[in-house]
């Protein structure tokens, strides 16, 4: 490979969220945390190098995308995922949470329901919650080891009196599907017929692994782009969450002048002036190195579920097709949730994100780890889960 995944790069003492807070978030010590989605791996060279020439420019003023910011955003998506974006169909927030946040306050009122698929990214149900807006709750059915959407169930939530939104995860995160073209289908099919707008979460969709193909919701159909709002962001593809630059792509002239009313109400016209050149240095310049990094990733996640079936029998990966996210099913070793949790924490000193977050019960007896590490850390990750479960069970 031409790019190190296998450098470990010291985080602690950089504000990290992810290595600095951890053993405050999860009141332990000295964790090893594969918890928060981001990576441990170094922005593509390309954007460190454009982030060094802005920076040494040493003015930092008021600043706006041009040309080549819009066009590196719309030829990405045309040419890794089929999809023709026009410049004014993009909108900017500051990330996919905000933005959902915005449009929830955009497009429903307090009280009206809005339709999420659990277990899901846990920031949907905050985001309806402190809007004032309620959870309808479609789960997803695991059988055999996947998951698949119920359509019979969003048929019947989707009835529902006063139900105005629906967000889809997609490429879905914690359980790593790739929702197929004909189950977007029927998803969009249902919310048509209901007058039900779909909020598409595709913050993953860069990174999906060989034999699945993400399709942009917006893209199946006229019908279906009208009636959508699309996040899109390169934080999760290219490590630059604290860039805080997110896309909202909306083709309906009517949501369109809807948002940029909000938007402008709240003072939120320009993306950060390091996210504009990180975002244009990324799609123009991140694409040998985002291969590569699927690659790497994709034998991370071999490795884990290899490692993990060997070390500790019934304890089971739901096989990602995309994210680097790993849904794995503790339950067979039938251990309370919080007892299992303070294993991880206290005797294996591992941060995974509990299951039960992501949604009750449908998470109960599940953790989600995050496996955008070198091999190094997952591998310690592994043999510290495996010897502290064993010593707690004699497994």
């Amino acid at each position: 490979m031409k790019y190190d995944f296998d450098a470990i790069i010291e985080r602690r003492g950089t504000n990290s969220v992810k290595w600095d807070h951890v053993d405050r978030i999860f009141r332990g010590g000295n964790l090893l945390p594969l918890w928060v989605a981001d990576m441990d791996f170094q922005s593509p060279p390309a954007i460190i190098e454009a982030i060094k020439r802005r920076a040494e420019h040493g003015i930092f003023g008021y600043s706006a995308p041009g040309s080549d910011y819009y066009r590196a955003f719309t030829q990405w998506f045309a040419r890794r995922h089929g999809w023709e974006i026009r410049t004014e169909w993009i909108h900017f927030t500051p990330g996919v949470v905000p933005a959902l946040n915005l449009i929830i306050q955009t497009f429903t009122e307090p009280g009206e329901g809005i339709i999420i698929q659990q277990p899901v990214y846990y920031p949907f149900m905050f985001t309806i919650k402190n809007n004032d807006r309620r959870i309808i709750n479609n789960p997803l059915l695991l059988e055999h080891g996947r998951y698949r959407m119920d359509l019979d169930g969003l048929r019947r939530a989707a009835r529902e009196q006063r139900t105005r939104l629906l967000i889809l995860c997609s490429p879905h995160n914690p359980v790593g599907r790739v929702w197929g073209i004909e189950e977007l289908r029927e998803l969009g099919a249902v919310c048509l017929a209901n007058n039900i707008l779909v909020v598409s979460d595709e913050i993953h969709c860069d990174i999906v692994y060989p034999g699945n193909k993400h399709v942009p919701f917006a893209s199946i159909s006229h019908d279906f782009f009208m009636n959508s709002v699309t996040c899109l962001s390169p934080s999760k593809t290219f490590n630059l969450a604290g860039l805080q630059t997110a896309g909202v792509v909306i083709g309906n002239p009517d949501h369109q002048r809807a948002f940029k009313k909000t938007l402008d109400r709240l003072g939120l016209p320009w993306p950060n002036i390091f996210g504009i050149e990180a975002l244009t240095a990324a799609y123009e310049h991140g694409e040998e190195w985002l291969d590569e990094l699927i690659a790497y990733l994709a034998d991370n996640c071999a490795y884990l579920q290899t490692r993990l079936s060997s070390m500790l029998q019934g304890v089971t990966v739901i096989p990602p097709e995309a994210t680097y996210l790993a849904w794995i099913d503790f339950t067979s070793l039938g251990i309370e949730d919080d007892y299992l949790q303070n294993i991880l924490r206290e005797k294996a000193g591992v941060a995974l994100d509990d299951g039960r977050i992501f949604g009750y019960p449908e998470g109960r007896g599940f953790m989600r780890l995050n496996f955008a590490c070198p091999r190094s850390i997952l591998h310690e990750a592994l043999e510290r889960i495996s010897r502290a479960l064993k010593e707690s069970r004699d497994l």
